[in-house]
């Protein structure tokens, strides 16, 4: 049971205290479940990190999941998810509660004026840490690249990338295996 907690509060903190959403949310937990605590490598959060990415959904909470189905399966993965999702839905029930009464505020504005390039250096960061642990090199930094001119100037779909890196992964993995065997011959 105490597992459960724990993973449940882990989940909860980071749920709790990151303004931005999801991929504001992934240094957080990266610090908490590969530096803190130990649960994943950071090769395996990188993986269960694209999974997520890929996966239908919010990838915070789809990281959560594969994160604590990881630790203690069904059970774990619920208490992750829950811990993700719960302050953040309290905090917006409270915060639409009284958001009414004040939306055309000046300082509560202001204050989300302020806010916003804080929330861009917390998506950042992530890229920057992640681009690390991913051993990129100056052939493969070339897809991130060429991802992000595609889908920022060209408007081709985050879908089609996907599916097409994956196709590209399979054939490159099938031509390094057969090259292998046959200078094994």
């Amino acid at each position: 049971m105490k597992i459960y907690v724990e993973i449940f509060t882990s989940f909860a903190k980071i749920g709790a205290f990151t303004i931005g959403g999801g991929y504001a949310m992934i240094p957080l937990i990266q610090k908490e479940v590969v530096e803190r605590k130990g649960w994943l490598k950071d090769d395996e959060f990188i993986e269960f990190l694209a999974i997520s990415q890929s996966a239908p959904g919010i990838m915070a909470i789809n990281l959560s999941i594969f994160v604590g189905e990881r630790l203690k399966g069904v059970k774990g993965s619920i208490a992750a998810s829950l811990g993700t999702a719960l302050p953040s839905f309290v905090m917006i029930l409270v915060i639409a509660m009284f958001f009414q009464n004040y939306k055309d505020n000046d300082i509560v504005n202001r204050v989300f004026t302020g806010i916003r390039p804080a929330v861009v250096a917390l998506i950042a960061v992530p890229f920057l840490t992640l681009s690390k642990s991913a051993s990129l090199n100056r052939y493969t930094a070339i897809i991130p690249v060429l991802s992000i001119a595609l889908i920022a100037f060209m408007g081709i779909s985050p879908i089609w990338l996907i599916l097409s890196s994956a196709i590209l992964g399979l054939f490159y993995h099938f031509l390094s295996v057969k090259s292998s065997n046959n200078k094994k011959q």
